[in-house]
C-alpha cells in the first residue's frame, strides 16, 4: 500500500513538474486543520514531506492562519505550536485578517503564481481549490499524507494548451485574416444557415392515390363477365 501511494504521489508530481514547472524547493502552504490531524496521528510533517513528495521542501503559514488558531484557544493548542515553526508568508490581510481558508485561496489566486502547495483537512477549501489548475492538494488519511490527483480543472487546462501549442497564435491570426479575404467566413456562415432550414415535403407523401390502378384492374374482370352472359344467350 505504501509503495502504490508513493508512485501515485511521483506520478502527480511528475504532472506539475511538467505542465506547471513547480519546482524545488516546494512551497506547501498548511493550515491549522492539518497541522492538528498531523499531530493526532503522529505524523512528522518536516521529516516525512520532502520523501513524500521527492524533494526539498518549504513548510509555510501565513498570519491570517496563526491568527485563527490563536483565537480557538486550547483545543488546537498543539496545531498552533506546530505552525509557529513554519515560515510566514505575506498576505495581503496586515490590518483586517480573515479565515485560514479565505486567506489560503487569495494566495493561490491569479494562477498560483508561487507554485504554492495547499495542505488542509477542510472539505470546503478543498473543494474550492479544486476549482483552480494548478495547485496540488495535500491531505492526511489513515495515518499517512496523501498527494491529490490533478483535478479535473488542471487536466483540461493542460489539454487546451497543448492544442494551443499545436497551432501558434500567430497562424490562427493569419488564418481568420485569409478567410475574411477570400470571403470564406461568409461562405461558412451561409451553409450553416442552409442547414438550419426546413427540408422540403416528405418524397412518400407526393406519391400518386392508388385508386386508379384498382379501377383498371376491375375492369378486365367486369368485360369477362359480359362476355360468358353473351355465349350463353346464343
Amino acid at each position: 500500500m505504501k509503495l502504490r501511494r508513493q508512485k501515485h504521489a511521483k506520478r502527480h508530481m511528475g504532472f506539475y513538474k511538467h505542465n506547471f514547472q513547480f519546482r524545488e524547493p516546494f512551497q506547501v502552504l498548511l493550515d491549522g486543520t492539518f497541522c492538528q490531524a498531523a499531530l493526532r496521528n503522529k505524523i512528522q510533517i518536516r521529516e516525512q514531506l520532502p520523501g513524500y513528495l521527492g524533494g526539498a521542501v518549504q513548510l509555510c503559514t501565513t498570519r491570517c492562519i496563526l491568527k485563527e488558531l490563536e483565537s480557538l484557544g486550547k483545543a488546537v493548542y498543539g496545531a498552533k505550536l506546530i505552525a509557529q515553526r513554519f515560515e510566514v508568508r505575506n498576505c495581503s490581510h496586515h490590518k483586517d485578517p480573515v479565515s485560514g481558508s479565505a486567506c489560503l485561496l487569495a494566495m493561490i489566486k491569479e494562477g498560483n503564481p508561487h507554485h504554492f502547495f495547499i495542505a488542509t483537512q477542510d472539505q470546503d477549501l478543498a473543494n474550492k481549490v479544486k476549482k483552480k489548475a494548478g495547485v496540488p492538494l495535500l491531505f492526511i488519511i489513515q495515518n499517512t499524507m496523501v498527494l491529490d490527483k490533478p483535478s479535473p480543472k488542471s487536466l483540461a487546462f493542460v489539454q487546451k494548451s497543448q492544442i494551443d501549442q499545436l497551432v501558434p497564435e500567430h497562424q490562427k491570426q493569419s488564418i481568420v485574416q485569409l478567410k475574411e479575404k477570400e470571403g470564406l467566413a461568409k461562405r461558412e456562415g451561409e451553409k450553416r444557415r442552409k442547414r438550419k432550414r426546413a427540408g422540403g415535403p416528405n418524397p412518400l407523401s407526393c406519391l400518386k392515390k392508388k385508386k386508379k390502378k384498382t379501377q383498371e384492374g376491375q375492369e378486365p374482370s367486369a368485360e369477362k363477365k359480359k362476355r360468358r352472359k353473351r355465349k350463353r344467350n346464343r
